[in-house]
């Protein structure tokens, strides 16, 4: 029975490709199409069906200057023309509620995004709410094409990749201990730890599918310190010539529940949290599937210690 499970673990580990690392590691502010074709509140329907059709656009949004105010759609001018074609302003037939994007969301939040809400767009907002941009999931993967290609090209050209590694630095006892606190709810440095220890890794010659295994990992225990916690919480790296450790070390609100917090798409984030696409319920599970090693201490009122091993050797996971 253990044997299928490591199998299992092992399939679920390959899974975690070079497309899903750019995902983590792509900001909304590098794929957006900027500046943004809007039209004024006081537009009339004859007039963005033509706009529409000029620039072949499925949506547009509506905007006074730089403050967004929704958005119409090719569904809302069908429905529109299906009324009769009255004369009418895009105000009467806009969609007011709009999800959005955040300049510094991850590619990967903007994918949970357009999955959850069945859209085909997505306005992208800058820090101060301004409107900055609009995202489509085609905009997302051509970046990631784009960027595959430019790495390929790289790798071809046979430049040089790392100067050395961790066995350069072999000793009886040799490890790097990296340290990052981490706020509560500070979503513009989101990220921000995973991004440092995924570029140190990759300065030790580690192999890339572990380098996309401990970003990945890196990543959903820092969004889970930004999310869930009332203080923030610490994340200590322990990297060894054959081994990565990531801890995850919080104090409250706890979990009630560990089987439960395990189940994917279970969470516990607000509603609000969950509007800028964060808090899906799949952090642990993700970290869990990266890891050779993972465990879960928490206690209700107390805090939370998340920990994730990674075997940088050829030791089979377990």
């Amino acid at each position: 029975m253990k044997g299928s499970e490591n199998a299992t673990r092992a399939a679920s580990q390959a899974e975690f490709t070079k497309i899903q690392e750019l995902l983590y590691e792509l900001r909304i502010e590098q794929i957006m199409t900027h500046p943004v074709v809007s039209i004024p509140i006081g537009t009339r329907m004859t007039e963005v069906k033509e706009s529409m059709r000029f620039h072949r656009f499925s949506g547009l949004p509506v905007a006074d200057g730089d403050q967004l105010l929704g958005i119409v759609s090719v569904e809302d001018v069908i429905r529109w023309l299906e009324a009769g074609a009255p004369e009418a302003s895009v105000e009467q037939w806009m969609t007011r509620k709009v999800h959005t994007l955040r300049v510094d969301e991850a590619a990967a939040q903007a994918l949970s995004k357009f999955d959850r809400h069945k859209v085909g767009r997505l306005p992208v907002l800058d820090s101060h709410g301004k409107l900055a941009g609009i995202v489509t999931p085609g905009d997302i993967i051509s970046r990631v094409l784009r960027v595959l290609d430019a790495r390929y090209r790289e790798y071809e050209s046979g430049r040089p990749r790392t100067p050395f590694t961790m066995a350069d630095l072999a000793s009886d006892d040799t490890t790097l201990v990296l340290r990052f606190q981490v706020s509560p709810r500070d979503f513009d440095k989101a990220g921000t730890a995973a991004t440092r220890i995924k570029r140190v890794l990759e300065c030790f010659g580690t192999e890339p599918r572990l380098v996309r295994r401990a970003g990945i990992a890196a990543y959903e225990a820092e969004m889970n310190l930004v999310i869930h916690t009332d203080s923030g919480g610490t994340m200590m790296v322990e990297l060894k010539p054959h081994r990565l450790c990531i801890e995850s070390r919080d104090s409250g609100p706890g979990i009630p529940d560990v089987e439960q917090a395990l189940t994917p798409g279970f969470s516990t984030a607000p509603d609000w949290i969950r509007e800028l696409g964060f808090g899906a319920g799949m952090g642990l599970n993700n970290m869990r599937m990266c890891a050779d090693g993972f465990s879960i201490q928490s206690e209700v009122g107390k805090g939370t210690l998340v920990r994730v091993v990674i075997h940088l050797d050829e030791r089979k996971p377990g």
